[in-house]
């Protein structure tokens, strides 16, 4: 739908209008904004409304942003049965589908509309100053979240920033960088200082808006060969620029006072050593030994800078994004996944690794306990998987360990679906509803590789190896460009992080020719297509917009180059 249809619809669905305006009479049974919002109720409720679309893009994850980058970036293929073209079409940056990012885009402006909403309206609350400024503040925070993921998956987008239904064209990435870092600021200023455990779990922070403004800097600096961040006026016009030096300012008051830290092994941060698993899974038996499992999700994991909260609430008839529906598309196809490929779990087999990563970080760090931390290497760990199972394709032998479903042992034996059944107490143990841990979005790490990056110093970057039990090293790019790819593996950031740095074309091509199975036969990555380098640059790492969108918009909006000819059409295996 174009933009006014999909400001018309978010209306409709977020506040219930009244069909009685032409009466001279209090509505006293629907809420409109005449009535709402005006308590402290209605404004937590209205804030609620607008983290609750988070949750909308884990539901269909296929068609987000964080899918989409693990699955284009050089470490990861695109997977899956001989049938799922889209998730292969991702991986090579072309087309399996008209709409194929259409819930998505759908999600992050529903949620756009909800911020916009809040912040034409918060003013009508009878709360104190200090909520209110919260309240204003998460709100900026999330509408610069979901404009950051917009303009680094589609580049030029529609910049709304009202609920006046408009169909608006694309707007030029510099207003838009402009926007974001407008709201950024404005979050940063209005959200209060106070150690992150404080804050309810999964809320915004004046932590986590520091931590993204840094994100945001680095992405649009090096992408698009610039020194300073544009700075809004929070009207869609530039009216100043944001320099390094601040941003550094930010992110060195995050990492001084936000409370966050380093968990202090990197194994406890992932879901497999959680207490009912560690004792019978070797790699961190010895944590359970100790009595270190995981660190579980929220304020009691202290490198969640922000995260977006899954439950065990999830069914099929509301919302099954509240259970972290990435770990049932990046789990092991179907015929593993049991007792022999224990303890991870089954799932559509989406994103199996690139081998050339295990390769290269082994040569580069040979002692690095990360790599077999974050990557499952079914030679070694499960030699009874089987390659090939319900016709999986572009498979290597090697998988992701951070987001994969991770099954545990009751009582008496029974292998359960998911570890959540036992941790959480979940009714029932449904594979594809039942992962509850969260799905972490920037991470503490990440914020001290980046202070690093950003003053070109090894400090950051030094705390960071020492927890993995490595030697310190001298600043350097290279050096930065390891740490970040070893740390950060599979959590969503290599996508970003090579095209910033104009690595992607020449990384991408090395895909072509690795030696993989498929439907479990020997064969090799190919080209389709103009190829993996050449479809890059001919769309900069942008992908489509729904083409539905594009039509309701009467040619108002234009699709993304690159993306309008045969030879972007994905043909299958």
């Amino acid at each position: 739908m174009d933009m006014k249809k999909i400001l018309y619809f978010v209306a409709a669905t977020f506040l219930c209008l009244s069909c009685e305006d032409y009466l001279d009479t209090d509505n006293l049974t629907k809420k409109d904004t005449t009535s709402f919002p005006l308590s402290a109720e209605d404004a937590d409720q209205m804030i609620t409304g607008i983290y609750s679309t988070l949750s909308m893009a884990i539901s269909n994850p296929q068609t987000s942003y964080f899918y989409a980058a693990e699955l284009a970036s050089d470490e990861r293929f695109g997977g899956g049965g001989e049938n799922d073209k889209l998730m292969q079409a991702i991986d090579k940056l072309m087309n399996s589908e008209p709409d194929m990012f259409k819930t998505f885009w759908e999600a992050r402006y529903k949620g756009v509309f909800r911020a916009n909403m809040a912040l034409e309206t918060l003013d009508n609350c009878d709360v104190d100053e200090a909520t209110l400024n919260k309240y204003k503040g998460e709100a900026h925070f999330l509408r610069a979240f979901f404009l950051h993921e917009l303009t680094e998956m589609f580049g030029e987008i529609p910049l709304a920033l009202s609920t006046e239904p408009v169909n608006l064209p694309r707007t030029e990435a510099d207003l838009v960088y402009g926007q974001i870092a407008y709201d950024l600021k404005q979050a940063i200023s209005l959200l209060p200082a106070v150690r992150y455990n404080t804050v309810e779990s999964g809320h915004a922070t004046k932590w986590a808006a520091e931590a993204l403004m840094a994100r945001v800097y680095l992405f649009y600096t090096g992408f698009y060969n610039k020194t300073e961040l544009p700075l809004g006026d929070g009207l869609g016009e530039n009216a100043g620029s944001v320099a390094k030096a601040e941003v550094i300012s930010w992110v060195d008051d995050c990492i001084a006072n936000s409370g966050h830290g380093l968990i202090d092994d990197f194994r406890r941060i992932w879901a497999y050593s959680n207490k009912f698993t560690a004792p019978e899974y070797d790699f961190v038996k010895d944590l359970a030994d100790a009595g270190k499992t995981w660190a579980l999700d929220g304020n009691e994991n202290q490198e969640h800078v922000f995260a977006v909260k899954c439950s065990k609430m999830a069914d099929w008839g509301t919302i099954t994004g509240y259970s972290n529906q990435y770990l049932i598309h990046f789990g092991l196809r179907a015929d593993n996944g049991g007792e022999d490929t224990f303890p991870f779990g089954v799932g559509w087999g989406a994103g199996p690794v690139n081998p050339t990563l295990w390769t290269d970080w082994e040569k580069a760090e040979p002692n690095d306990i990360r790599r077999k931390a974050s990557i499952l290497d079914v030679s070694a760990e499960s030699k009874a998987f089987i390659f090939g199972a319900d016709k999986q394709v572009e498979e290597a032998g090697f998988w992701q360990k951070k987001f994969i479903g991770v099954r545990a042992h009751d009582g008496d034996g029974t292998l359960k679906n998911t570890f959540a059944t036992l941790q959480w107490g979940r009714d029932d143990d449904n594979f594809q509803l039942g992962h509850v841990q969260d799905l972490p979005v920037i991470r503490f790490a990440d914020v001290l590789l980046m202070q690093s990056e950003l003053k070109g110093d090894a400090d950051g970057m030094n705390k960071i190896r020492a927890r993995a039990g490595l030697p310190s090293k001298s600043y350097s790019v290279e050096a930065i460009k390891n740490e970040r790819r070893f740390e950060l593996a599979f959590e969503g950031r290599r996508w970003a992080d090579i095209r910033r740095w104009g690595d992607a074309a020449a990384l991408l091509a090395r895909q072509q020719g690795v030696a993989v199975y498929n439907r479990g036969l020997p064969d090799v990555m190919k080209a389709f297509g103009t190829g993996y380098a050449k479809r890059y640059e001919e769309t900069k790492g942008f992908f489509p917009l729904p083409a539905s969108e594009i039509d309701l918009s009467e040619g108002v909006l234009t699709q993304t180059a690159g993306w309008g000819d045969a030879s972007a059409e994905y043909p299958g295996w």
